[in-house]
């Protein structure tokens, strides 16, 4: 109820900014944000996951792991900080590379402090706490977009870079506010960071795969001055972005009890993972079905300035439904902890998305950026089953193999 509150809130945030900032400057906006999405999952070194696997199961362990995580978050983000100064004006166009210190600001720090403090509710499994903190976020955001149209009617992008980087910090502020009334004051335990920080590590590499075969394409459109085409593939994006949220919000809830069935054995986590795979195959399908139909009021709805994105909707609708596939059998493995295989599967994604981008975008703009991200999704539900499927079946045998021989 919580993520489709906020669904919808995120569905009026787009059309405000998308009437704001018009096709170009949207573009612009999303060249510099996407660049920094795609580095910032490494800003808490996977602290916040490594926290729900162990807190989930005693909980008096919270104030130690949470420390962990507001004191690394900060650190990692202050030389991501470093980095994007350095190199992000090789990867973007010129008016993308001037707004990357906000996005930097945005989204290294505040929107992963944000995203953490939700990880601590998963972990006690308070997941009201956790669609009342997004549907904060979403509510701030479509705010201040809604006041800046009123008000000026029109703006850069980096008006909007301003507005939403003071939202995004506001929002964590009031995120870690309410992590401390609710479980009180972090403690600082260095051996945390040494006893788990390869775990850590595996955990921030999956997530900022899926960043990269995510996100990636959005800076590549920006590297190649394409503004306008970033803008109309971006908005289609954010449109499939908000549809699967039904579906990460099964997989959210489910992820604490993915963790303790994991620690019984991959049949276990297996087991709870096809039970969700079935519902949200329906939800799924249901979301691609209706993505198809309505994606003509896409155009008079954002304006005529994204005519071309009911296009691109049209092409991506079946990613929600491969994210069904993938999220599902992906979150089992994790929960089993194997990790390393999901990362994987990622990573292959990952290579396999730029390697297509590199191709595609160049030859055939957005329309490349599509087809990659339709072959992409569909590979790695592909991937993510199989393993999920041959070690299921393993697990099964070798089980087999122990009654027989007692």
């Amino acid at each position: 109820m919580g993520q489709g509150t906020g669904l919808a809130l995120q569905a009026v945030y787009f059309v405000v900014v998308a009437r704001l900032l018009g096709v170009k400057e949207y573009g612009i906006f999303v060249g510099a944000f996407a660049l920094t999405g795609l580095v910032a999952q490494y800003s808490a070194l996977g602290t916040g996951t490594v926290l729900l696997r162990y807190v989930s199961g005693n909980r008096s362990l919270f104030a130690a792991y949470w420390g962990n995580v507001l004191v690394v978050t900060t650190g990692v983000s202050a030389l991501l900080f470093v980095l994007i100064g350095l190199l992000g004006k090789y990867c973007v166009s010129p008016a993308s590379a001037s707004l990357l210190m906000l996005s930097a600001a945005a989204n290294c720090l505040c929107a992963q402090l944000t995203v953490e403090t939700a990880r601590v509710f998963q972990a006690f499994e308070k997941m009201r706490l956790t669609a009342l903190l997004n549907l904060l976020t979403n509510l701030m955001r479509m705010i201040a977009a809604l006041a800046m149209l009123v008000v000026m009617h029109h703006a850069s992008a980096r008006q909007w870079a301003v507005a939403a980087t003071v939202v995004s910090s506001l929002s964590a502020a009031v995120a870690i506010g309410t992590v401390t009334v609710h479980f009180g004051w972090p403690t600082l335990d260095q051996g945390l960071f040494h006893k788990h920080w390869a775990e850590g590590v595996e955990y921030a590499f999956a997530t900022s795969s899926a960043s990269i075969y995510n996100d990636l394409d959005k800076t590549m459109l920006s590297h190649y001055g394409m503004n306008a085409a970033n803008g109309i593939y971006t908005m289609a994006y954010r449109v499939i972005d908000i549809a699967t949220m039904p579906v990460i919000s099964i997989r959210d809830a489910a992820m604490p009890r993915l963790f303790s069935h994991g620690r019984n054995g991959m049949a276990a986590a297996s087991e709870l993972s096809n039970r969700l795979l079935k519902r949200a195959l329906l939800v799924g399908l249901f979301v691609t079905i209706v993505l198809f139909i309505a994606s003509p009021l896409v155009p008079r709805i954002l304006g005529r300035g994204f005519a071309d994105s009911a296009e691109a909707l049209r092409w991506l609708c079946l990613i929600p439904l491969f994210r069904s596939v993938h999220l599902m059998a992906g979150s089992a493995l994790t929960g089993a902890g194997m990790q390393r295989l999901r990362t994987t599967s990622q990573l292959t994604a990952a290579i396999v998305n730029f390697l297509l981008n590199l191709w595609l975008i160049p030859e055939y703009g957005w329309h490349g950026a599509a087809w990659s991200s339709l072959a992409t999704d569909g590979a790695l539900s592909a991937m993510n089953w199989g393993m999920l499927v041959i070690i299921t079946k393993r697990a099964e045998v070798n089980t087999g193999r122990s009654m027989a021989g007692k």
